[in-house]
């Protein structure tokens, strides 16, 4: 562990540990910041201080569920949203925290407007990849509510990939 967390105040460090054990790593991560700004510690280090803090408290911590990728599941959410579910598209996202995933997502017609996330699929150890399971996961659900699925980029992550959208047939083209 680096030497930061010997800088710490014990209540803030009782407040990163509080964080840790809810699985809330940003706010942990934003937490040993703040205390530490005047020492000018930067993102980096406070992330690597967290990181330390989830190895040294190992199965305490309370990690959130992964979101359900069970069909049954999926059309629940899908049939939740208010609006008409017009296509099933999955996409790349990331970031510090859990690397690279996939956000399944329901385009809604266009009296609805816009788009809800279903679930977000992280890579699981031992699991296929999230690309994989996201494919299989929105495949089976675009099948189900009779939609097409889209999803440009299955096996790599690719944050321009062209959204659903943006390539859909025009009305009265095969």
């Amino acid at each position: 562990m680096s030497g930061w967390w010997d800088y710490l105040e014990e209540q803030t460090r009782r407040e990163v540990d509080a964080e840790v054990l809810r699985d809330r790593h940003i706010m942990a991560v934003k937490v040993v910041r703040e205390a530490l700004r005047p020492l000018e510690l930067d993102l980096r280090e406070a992330e690597q201080v967290v990181h330390a803090r989830y190895a040294a408290l190992g199965d305490r911590v309370q990690y959130r569920p992964p979101d359900p990728l069970d069909t049954p599941s999926l059309v629940a959410r899908a049939a939740a949203l208010p609006g008409r579910v017009v296509a099933v598209e999955a996409l790349w996202d990331g970031d510090t925290v859990h690397d690279w995933f996939v956000v399944l997502v329901a385009v809604l017609d266009a009296d609805s407007g816009g788009e809800a996330d279903l679930a977000i699929v992280h890579h699981r150890r031992g699991g296929p990849a999230p690309g994989a399971a996201a494919a299989a996961a929105g495949r089976a659900l675009a099948d189900v509510l009779g939609v097409p699925f889209h999803f440009p980029s299955p096996d790599a992550p690719d944050l321009e990939a062209p959204r659903w959208r943006t390539v859909r047939p025009l009305p009265g083209t095969p």
